[in-house]
């Protein structure tokens, strides 16, 4: 065995032992990651409302992976836990859609597997739309799912715990049909984390010692077919334990949700080709404006100016019908305005998210 096979042995041994024994609920975790129910839009919030205490208990995600327009998808849970994301989401995608959870832990998946009929008549279906497997998130080629099977892919605070984050993105590539995005809330710091804190296993199972520099990520995510990657929201993530912030308190960490799309038409990067879309309005829950991301927030019925890549991920996508298209690809105008590299998270906590959550 060689010494990087043995370090991601040692890694998952280690994550496995903390959320399936040292950790009981999400109480007992050290910093603020989880988001509160009482932060959450509306129709979320009933959703969440009847989900089993027990799953819900056992819920260490660190943000909101339930993204617009799933009625009828087929999804894939990375990092499944307890279950909380891959029942909110059976919920989302109706009868006719599709979840499935992949999770490592015995612990978790027990839980997670003891209320599969539970959720089933508290949806009200005929039988169940999800099922668990017991795998790891690197090698998903080995539980027999289909290539480009998967309409979106998600995962809640789990991929900055893997040893093997390039595997994972890769796997998750290769998994999503054309148009598919992988949709997810993770950990990133402000820099690299120093390979000594990498190997303390408290502050890797906390999600911090494994949190990739956030740029690096940006170039994995390119390397592995996901070009331009968006960032939707994020937020300074808080250290509750003295004794982990003085280990590890001098590196900046955000929780963030990022959308990765499979779409061989994006560039490298956000060029202007002169259009624009007019947003219908037509998306449940979203009548009023549509989020793509932190940087396109779209409001109904206004032209709204966007680079090729938008355009793409507009045009080439589950949301195509719900925007009307202006222009086309025959004239580029150069660097679309406000393409940057510098840190793209916001550095304070606002009053709005002081409380903790991430949502």
């Amino acid at each position: 065995m060689s010494a990087q096979d043995s370090f991601q042995d040692n890694v998952k041994d280690s994550v496995k032992d903390y959320y399936g024994k040292e950790l009981q609920g999400s109480a007992d975790l050290k910093t603020d990651a989880c988001c509160t129910i009482g932060s959450l839009p509306q129709h979320l919030k009933d959703i969440m409302s009847r989900i089993h205490p027990e799953v819900s208990s056992r819920y260490y995600g660190c943000g909101l992976v339930a993204p617009d327009l799933l009625n009828g998808m087929r999804i894939l849970d990375l990092g499944s836990g307890s279950g909380q994301d891959v029942y909110v989401l059976s919920a989302m995608v109706g009868s006719s859609g599709s979840v499935v959870g992949v999770d490592m832990t015995d612990e978790q998946l027990a839980v997670a597997n003891a209320h599969i009929d539970y959720h089933r008549k508290e949806f009200g279906y005929c039988q169940a739309n999800v099922e668990f497997k017991k795998g790891y998130i690197e090698k998903l080629d080995e539980l027999g799912l289909e290539d480009e099977s998967f309409d979106i892919i998600v995962s809640n605070c789990v991929i900055n715990l893997s040893p093997d984050k390039q595997a994972v993105l890769e796997q998750a590539h290769r998994l999503l049909k054309p148009g598919g995005e992988l949709y997810f809330s993770d950990v990133y710091a402000d820099r690299r984390v120093p390979a000594e804190l990498v190997d303390d296993p408290v502050l890797y199972g906390e999600c911090l010692s494994g949190a990739l520099y956030w740029n690096d990520f940006i170039n994995l995510a390119k390397r592995a077919g996901f070009a331009d990657p968006r960032l939707v929201e994020d937020r300074p993530l808080g250290i509750d334990n003295d004794s982990v912030k003085a280990k590890i308190g001098h590196i900046g960490f955000y929780s963030a949700t990022y959308r990765l799309w499979k779409l061989d038409s994006l560039e490298p990067a956000c060029e202007d080709y002169g259009q624009a879309v007019i947003y219908k309005g037509s998306i449940p829950n979203c009548e009023r404006e549509f989020t793509l991301d932190k940087g396109h927030v779209i409001t109904a019925g206004k032209v709204f100016p966007v680079c090729g890549n938008t355009w793409n991920m507009l045009t080439q996508t589950r949301f195509a019908e719900h925007f009307e298209f202006v222009g086309n690809f025959d004239t580029h105008y150069g660097i679309f305005e406000g393409c940057g590299s510098s840190l793209p998270y916001d550095s304070k906590v606002s009053e709005s998210s002081a409380g903790g959550s991430c949502c």
